[in-house]
C-alpha cells in the first residue's frame, strides 16, 4: 500500500519572454506532425510523479521518516561490516537483493542528466525535491562507497547465492559479503561510471547544496583518476558480477563518459583534451553503435561531443567533434530508421527492439537522447543528417514521444508497462519484495526457500505495487505474458525508469504550454 500522494496535474504560466517564443516554435513545429486517428492523451506529470516514486521502493537501508512507499522497510543495514566499512544504504537494481555498482551509477548518471536539462519542467511539476532526493539516496552511497582514492567498494551481495532465495530485503539470509576494485585488482568501468555519476550530481547540486556539490566534484575526480592509471575491466577483478552485469563493451567507453561529464561539470579543458586526444584510440569515433545502456555509453559520449560543436570556443576541436558528430547521427538515425543498412527493428506495434531480455531499458534511453539532441537542434536551427535524408528536431521529438506513449499504454496490448500507471499494467512483477506481504502488514520471518514456496508461483497479482516500475516489456511481436517467472519481460531495472523521468518532464512541460492536445497527439513519420 501506498501513502497518500498528490497525483494532481499543477499548469505553471511561464512569465520568461524567451522561453516563451521557443515553446510557441516548437508548438508551431508540433502541430505540424499531429494526426487525428487513434488519438489517445496521456498525462506525463502523473507518470513522472510515479517514475520518481519508484526509486523508493528500491531503496536499501535506512528508510527516512519521509519515506512514501511503506510497503518498504529497513534492510541491509549490516552492508560492509565483514569487511569493516559502512555500506549501508544505496539501491537494489531490481527485484533482486543486490547491490551492483554498475547500474546503480548509470542509474544516476541519468537521473541527473534528466535534471540538469529539464528541472524547470520538473520543478513546474511539484517534483524537484524527489528528484534531488532519488539522486542522493544513490550519491551519499557512493561517497561512503569511496573509501580511498584507489579503493570503490563495487557490490554488496551478489547474484548466484541471492537467486536461491525468494526474500523480501527486510529478511535476506543470502551472502551480504561486498567487492572491491582498488589498484591490484582494477575496474576502470565501475570507477568511471561512478565518476561522470557523481560529476553529473555535481552540477545538480551546485546551486541548492554547494558544498556537497563541491564534495561530489572531489569523488569524482579522483575516481576517473583512480580508474585511468589502473585500467582494468570490473568484471574481470570481481567475477560473482559476471553473468549479471558483465562490462561487454569494455572500460574505455566508461572512461571517455567520465571525462566529458567531469569536463561539463568543471569546464577544465584537461578533461575535454581526454575526450579529444583518446577519441579514436578509444572507440569514441570509431564505434558506430545502435543501443545506449548501463554497459555501452558510446552513443552518450558521441551526443554530448557533438553538442559542443556549438559554442564557438570548441572552434579549434571541431575536426575531431564533427566525428563524434558523425557517430551520433549514426544512433540517432539508426532509431528512427533512417540508415541505409543498419537500423534498429521495430516490433508491429512500433516500437524499437533490441533484444528479447529487457528490450524496454534501450527505447527509454534512445527516446531520451532523441529528445535532448531535438532540443539542441531547434536551439540552433539545424537538422539531424541521415543517409535517407534530413530529420527536424519536431520528428525526432514525436518519434520519441511515440516510443513514451507505446510504454503508457498506446500498443497492441492496450497495457502500460510503467507499473501502477492507467488502469492495466503488470500485475505480477518479477520482484521479491512487491511478491511477498510486506514487512510492515507480516512482521514474521519469511525464510529462504519460503518466498518460493509460498509465494514465487502464487498465481495471483503481487500484494505490493511497485509504481512507477518499468519492466522489460514486449517481445518482438508485441506479446506479452504478466508471469512472476518471466524475468526477461517482468522484472523492472532501476536505469529502465531513470532515464524516463527527463522525457516525461519534457512532454509534461510542452503539454502545460498548450503544445499536445489530447486530439492532436503527435506522430511520428516512418
Amino acid at each position: 500500500m501506498l501513502a497518500a500522494v498528490d497525483w494532481g496535474l499543477k499548469i505553471v504560466t511561464h512569465e520568461d519572454k524567451k522561453q516563451s517564443i521557443v515553446l510557441q516554435k516548437w508548438c508551431v513545429l508540433l502541430s505540424i506532425f499531429a494526426l487525428f486517428p487513434f488519438s489517445q492523451s496521456f498525462n506525463y506529470s502523473d507518470a513522472l510523479t510515479k517514475s520518481l516514486l519508484y526509486f523508493e521502493s528500491q531503496r536499501s537501508g535506512r528508510l527516512p521518516h519521509n519515506q512514501r512507499v511503506i510497503w518498504r522497510d529497513h534492510s541491509g543495514l549490516n552492508d560492509g561490516i565483514e569487511q569493516g566499512v559502512d555500506l549501508v544504504g544505496g539501491y537494489y537494481d531490481a527485484g533482486d537483493n543486490v547491490k551492483f555498482g554498475l547500474p546503480m551509477a548509470f542509474t544516476i548518471t541519468m537521473l541527473s542528466w534528466g535534471v540538469i536539462e529539464y528541472g524547470k519542467e520538473i520543478t513546474d511539476s511539484g517534483e524537484y525535491s524527489h528528484a534531488l532526493e532519488s539522486i542522493k539516496w544513490g550519491t551519499d552511497y557512493f561517497i561512503k562507497a569511496h573509501t580511498h582514492p584507489n579503493v570503490f567498494w563495487a557490490e554488496v551481495g551478489d547474484g548466484f547465492t541471492d537467486h536461491y532465495c525468494w526474500q523480501r530485503p527486510e529478511d535476506m539470509t543470502t551472502s551480504r559479503q561486498a567487492y572491491k576494485v582498488d589498484e591490484k585488482n582494477p575496474g576502470s568501468d565501475i570507477a568511471g561510471e561512478t565518476a561522470a555519476a557523481m560529476a553529473a550530481a555535481a552540477i545538480v547540486f551546485r546551486k541548492t547544496n554547494p558544498h556537497y556539490s563541491g564534495l561530489l566534484l572531489d569523488h569524482a575526480k579522483q575516481l576517473f583518476e583512480f580508474g585511468d592509471k589502473y585500467r582494468g575491466k570490473y568484471d574481470e577483478s570481481i567475477k560473482v558480477v559476471k553473468g549479471h552485469y558483465t562490462s561487454w563493451s569494455g572500460y574505455m567507453d566508461e572512461l571517455l563518459w567520465a571525462a566529458i561529464w567531469l569536463y561539463k561539470a568543471t569546464n577544465n579543458e584537461d578533461y575535454l583534451n581526454y575526450v579529444l586526444t583518446n577519441a579514436q584510440a578509444f572507440g569514441g569515433t570509431t564505434w558506430s553503435i545502435t543501443e545506449f545502456s548501463w554497459d555501452v555509453k558510446y552513443a552518450g559520449v558521441q551526443i554530448i561531443a557533438s553538442m559542443l560543436l556549438k559554442e564557438a570556443k570548441h572552434k579549434k576541436h571541431e575536426h575531431t567533434l564533427k566525428q563524434y558528430l558523425s557517430k551520433a547521427e549514426y544512433y540517432m538515425c539508426s532509431c528512427l530508421g533512417k540508415n541505409n543498412n543498419t537500423n534498429v527493428r521495430r516490433t508491429p506495434g512500433g516500437l524499437l527492439y533490441i533484444r528479447q531480455w529487457n528490450n524496454m531499458q534501450y527505447v527509454s534511453t534512445s527516446a531520451f537522447l532523441l529528445t535532448v539532441y531535438s532540443d539542441h537542434l531547434q536551439a540552433t536551427h539545424q537538422n539531424l543528417n541521415c543517409d535517407k535524408g534530413q530529420v527536424g528536431p519536431e520528428e525526432m521529438l514525436a518519434f520519441a514521444k511515440s516510443q513514451v506513449d507505446y510504454i503508457l499504454g498506446s500498443n497492441p496490448r492496450g497495457l502500460s508497462y510503467l507499473v501502477g500507471y492507467g488502469p492495466n499494467y503488470p500485475l505480477r512483477l518479477h520482484h521479491r519484495g512487491a511478491s511477498i506481504d510486506s514487512y510492515n502488514r507480516n512482521k514474521g520471518f519469511i525464510g529462504c526457500t519460503q518466498g518460493y514456496d509460498n509465494w514465487y508461483g502464487n498465481k495471483d497479482p503481487n500484494p505490493n505495487v511497485v509504481v512507477g516500475a518499468l519492466v522489460g516489456g514486449p517481445d518482438g511481436d508485441d506479446g506479452f505474458r504478466d508471469e512472476r517467472w518471466n524475468y526477461m519481460q517482468t522484472e523492472a531495472c532501476t536505469y529502465n525508469t531513470a532515464t524516463l523521468v527527463g522525457v516525461f518532464a519534457k512532454l509534461h512541460g510542452l503539454e502545460g504550454d498548450g503544445c499536445l492536445s489530447p486530439h492532436q497527439p503527435l506522430i511520428a513519420t516512418s
